[in-house]
């Protein structure tokens, strides 16, 4: 008897097959039946979950063909018990280049309004300015601004960007950004009163940043109020430690930050 395959789909009908990819921690895909985009947190028996950059939880199935990644579809399995996989993005979220070593640094710098600025930008995207090669330096306040930006003297090979803490309209803050005029030379800021405002309150256990009657020194009236002990250095650390990724961090100050390395590398 002629014996014939279980599958009498045409050949010509038949689907590509697609690559199998271990569902990773940290791999970033899209599902696509419902275009929900997200970074896998866990991998069980015939499900993934994802995370999206809100911090929202999706949970799918490992379906044939079911992700698409870098936007081309493939059939996400789960990662074999062997060791520890690299992580595949950086805490930027961008992708990671394993074994790159840092360029050597260009003559443009990215300057920040503090110390506790500049150590939240190294940690979130330290991975990805060393292989841009962008300095990041902190001012000890934005009212040296201008004679910063006189003394560095930027050019179009050597582009100048600035952070700015409450950069909101009418602040002292944004009445000296807007006297910097320079095409090589990008003022951007959060609306925060201080960089510690720019960690999400859930990924530090509190509800909400307290408010802090205005005269009072900000950051000893936040101690205060959370209860914390009135060591503002040991605080910053504390809440530095929580902070794992760009998911630990607010819109507001990831759109900025991303504008000025784009702005310093162009």
């Amino acid at each position: 008897m002629r014996s014939y395959s279980p599958d009498l789909t045409p050949p010509w009908k038949r689907p590509a097959p697609v690559p199998e990819v271990p569902a990773e921690p940290d791999l970033v895909v899209e599902e696509v039946s419902t275009g929900f985009c997200g970074a896998v947190i866990r991998c069980e028996a015939g499900t993934v979950t994802l995370e999206d950059r809100f911090g929202k939880h999706r949970v799918f199935p490992l379906e044939p063909r079911g992700f698409l990644l870098e936007g081309k579809p493939v059939t996400l399995v789960r990662p074999s018990s062997g060791a520890p996989a690299r992580p595949t993005r950086t805490a930027s979220g961008s992708v990671a280049v394993p074994g790159a070593r840092a360029r050597v640094a260009r003559a443009g710098r990215i300057y920040v309004e503090g110390r506790h600025d500049a150590e939240l930008v190294e940690k979130v995207w330290g991975d990805d300015l060393r292989i841009e090669g962008v300095v990041v330096e902190y001012l000890e306040g934005v009212d040296d601004l201008p004679a910063v930006v006189a003394e560095f003297a930027p050019a179009a090979d050597a582009r100048l960007g600035v952070l700015v803490d409450h950069l909101v309209p009418g602040s002292k803050e944004s009445r000296i950004a807007e006297s910097v005029r320079d095409p090589h030379v990008l003022v951007v800021g959060h609306p925060y009163i201080d960089v510690w405002e720019a960690v999400k309150p859930s990924s530090l256990g509190i509800p909400a940043w307290p408010s802090v009657p205005r005269g009072q020194d900000w950051k000893t009236g936040v101690c205060r109020a959370l209860g914390w002990p009135p060591n503002t250095g040991a605080a910053w650390q504390h809440i530095l430690s929580r902070v794992n990724s760009y998911k630990d961090l607010e819109p507001a100050l990831l759109g900025r930050v991303e504008e000025l390395i784009d702005f310093v590398t162009a």
